[in-house]
C-alpha cells in the first residue's frame, strides 16, 4: 500500500497531476467546439505553429510565455484571416501557417543546435519540470477561457452548429471566430509546457469524443469531456511513475484506453438494443399470425 502513495511524497509530482489535471479540463471543455466543428487539425496545427515562438523565445532569450503567446495569437488571427477567403479555405490556411511557423522553428534549432533538451521536452512535454510560474499560467488561462465560455455561451454554441444560419440571426460570427480562435491559442500554449506538441491535439479531441459517444445533449458532453479530460490528466500522471513512461504519452494513453472501452460498450449496447428490439418486432408478427 506504501508504494501506491509513493509518488506522493514529491512535490514535483504532485504539482505536475494537478497541472495535468488543469490541462485535461481544460482541454476536454475547450476541445468540444473543437470536435462539433470538425476542426481536429487546427489544434494540432496550432500546437506546431506555437513551438516556433518557443524556439524564438529560446534564442533571443525572452519569456516562453511571451514568445509562445506572440506567435499564437498571431497565427491564430493569420489563420481566422485567410480561412474567410473563399479561394483558400480554413484547412489550406491552417496547413500553411502553421507548418511554416514550425518550419522556421526548425531552421532556427538546426542552425543553432543548442536547443536539443528543450527541444525534446517541447516536442513531447516535461511535466515533471512544471514550476509554479506554469501553474499559474494554466489557471489564469483556465479562468479566462471560463469566462470567455461564460458570456459566449449562446453565440459559440451558435456558430458551432450552424455559422451561416447564425449570421442570419445577427450573431457577430467573425468576432466569435477569432475569439475562439484566441481561446484554444490560449489553451495550447497553457497545455504546451505538460503535454508538448505532439500529444496536444490527441488531449483536445479524446475526451469530447467520448462524451460524444455517451451522449447528444450538449450540456452533458460539455461536463463529460471536462471530467474526462481532467481525471485522466491526473491517473494518467500517476501512472506513468510506476510504467516509467513519458507523463504526457501516458495521460493521452490513458485517454485513448477510456475510448477504446466506451467503444466498446456503446457499440454491444447498440447492438442488443437493435437485437432486442428485432426479437419484440418478430414476436408481434408471430402473434399476430396466431390471432
Amino acid at each position: 500500500m506504501s508504494g501506491l502513495l509513493e509518488p506522493f511524497e514529491f512535490e514535483f509530482f504532485i504539482r505536475g497531476m494537478v497541472a495535468a489535471g488543469l490541462v485535461g479540463a481544460l482541454c476536454g471543455a475547450v476541445g468540444i467546439y473543437v470536435v462539433l466543428r470538425r476542426l481536429a487539425y487546427i489544434g494540432h496545427g496550432l500546437a506546431h505553429s506555437i513551438f516556433g515562438g518557443a524556439v524564438v523565445s529560446f534564442v533571443t532569450g525572452i519569456n516562453f510565455y511571451i514568445g509562445a503567446t506572440i506567435w499564437g495569437v498571431a497565427s491564430a488571427l493569420l489563420i481566422n484571416i485567410a480561412s474567410r477567403k473563399r479561394q483558400i479555405g480554413g484547412d489550406a490556411a491552417i496547413g500553411i501557417i502553421t507548418t511554416s511557423a514550425f518550419a522556421f522553428g526548425v531552421a532556427l534549432i538546426s542552425r543553432g543546435g543548442t536547443f536539443t533538451r528543450d527541444f525534446d521536452a517541447a516536442l513531447f512535454g516535461e511535466i515533471l519540470g512544471i514550476t509554479s510560474t506554469d501553474l499559474y499560467v494554466i489557471i489564469g488561462t483556465i479562468v479566462g477561457v471560463s469566462l470567455v465560455i461564460f458570456f459566449f455561451w449562446k453565440q459559440l454554441l451558435f456558430t458551432t452548429f450552424d455559422q451561416s444560419v447564425a449570421a442570419t440571426y445577427g450573431v457577430p460570427t467573425i468576432l466569435v471566430e477569432v475569439v475562439f480562435s484566441l481561446m484554444l491559442a490560449a489553451t495550447v500554449i497553457a497545455s504546451l509546457q505538460v503535454l508538448g506538441v505532439t500529444l496536444i491535439a490527441a488531449a483536445l479531441v479524446i475526451p469530447p469524443v467520448i462524451a460524444r459517444l455517451l451522449t447528444d445533449s450538449f450540456n452533458r458532453m460539455f461536463i463529460y469531456a471536462t471530467v474526462v479530460g481532467g481525471l485522466s490528466g491526473f491517473i494518467g500522471v500517476y501512472l506513468s511513475w510506476f510504467a516509467n513512461v513519458s507523463s504526457g504519452a501516458a495521460v493521452v494513453l490513458f485517454q485513448a484506453s477510456i475510448f477504446v472501452v466506451v467503444l466498446v460498450a456503446v457499440s454491444l449496447r447498440s447492438h442488443f438494443s437493435v437485437g432486442a428490439g428485432l426479437a419484440d418486432r418478430l414476436a408481434g408478427v408471430g402473434r399476430a399470425g396466431i390471432d
